[in-house]
């Protein structure tokens, strides 16, 4: 059986939605309550399998790059310290036998350019592409782990997609499909951002992939599209007259945080979840809402 032992960071993006925070610091960075979203989407990685984590940055990424190394000064005042359960976090952010690769964009040429500057390092093996905009909290089974065993059972590309309003199907990727089993499904044609008069349904593709190596292949030649950028959804379209490639719609929730309301929603679900916050977090919640809830009754 052929396991996903690399995945893909595509993290080159300006963030331009949250400016000025990410002026300097990358939007990746951001944090969900205690960790940032780059984190999220690596220990989803690492729960699938991947040993090789490739992220594709730019000049402005440097500190991804830091977040994941080494950090002796850190290391050593926290064991002065007696830290020990921060030097365990600290320790552990990228765990034994994972590496990093850190690969230079050198233009803003889209998804499917960022993808390809990672052939050499991904080599002629399938692998993951994982979007950290894309925040899933998989119920217990990340979402990409859920897409790996779909992998192993049919040895196809998968991509994970999930029902949107019909009026945003302008927005993303969007799959014409023919149902195979439970949740999996034939893709049997891709558009990209296809508007909601012409769009062949509304499955939108979300930000996780597994794909074959042929994708690269592909993506060499196709031209600019959409935006002037190559993008990952012309390479898939040619790819669906050469191999079977399937959609999956996986268990659990996603939030958007590419934009700030997105962002926000994660934040609150997330802290609603952490184990020394919930609790009251919850109470400040109710607090908070309690008089809202009343000038709205008061005003019916």
């Amino acid at each position: 059986m052929i396991s996903i032992k690399k995945a893909v960071f595509p993290v080159a993006g300006l963030g331009t939605r949250f400016l000025p925070a990410t002026k300097a610091n990358p939007k990746e960075m951001l944090p969900i309550v205690d960790k940032p979203l780059i984190q999220y989407a690596v220990e989803e990685a690492i729960a699938a399998g991947a040993e090789q984590l490739i992220f594709v940055t730019s000049s402005s990424k440097r500190a991804i790059e830091d977040h994941f190394d080494k950090n002796q000064e850190l290391e050593t005042e926290l064991a002065r310290r007696g830290k020990e359960n921060l030097l365990d976090i600290v320790r552990n952010v990228v765990p034994d036998g994972v590496s990093c690769v850190y690969i230079r964009q050198p233009e803003a040429l889209g998804l499917g350019h960022a993808v390809l500057c990672a052939r050499l390092v991904v080599g002629n093996e399938p692998f993951a592409v994982i979007l950290a905009d894309d925040l899933i909290d998989g119920n217990g089974v990340s979402c990409l782990r859920q897409m790996a065993e779909v992998f192993q059972k049919y040895g196809s590309s998968v991509l994970a997609v999930e029902e949107v309003p019909a009026k945003d199907t302008d927005r993303y990727g969007i799959v014409a499909s023919e149902p195979i089993e439970g949740g999996i499904k034939k893709i049997t044609a891709i558009v990209e951002k296809p508007a909601p008069s012409v769009a062949p349904s509304n499955l939108a593709v979300v930000g996780r992939y597994i794909l074959t190596p042929r994708i690269f292949g592909l993506l060499q030649e196709t031209p600019k599209g959409a935006a002037g950028e190559i993008q990952l959804t012309d390479a898939i379209a040619r790819l669906l007259k050469e191999q079977q490639v399937l959609a999956y719609q996986f268990e659990g929730r996603r939030f958007d945080c590419g934009n700030k309301l997105g962002y926000l929603i994660a934040t609150v679900e997330y802290a609603l979840k952490h184990p020394e916050l919930s609790n009251d977090f919850g109470e400040y919640l109710s607090r908070r809402t309690a008089p809202m809830s009343k000038t709205i009754r008061g005003s019916n």
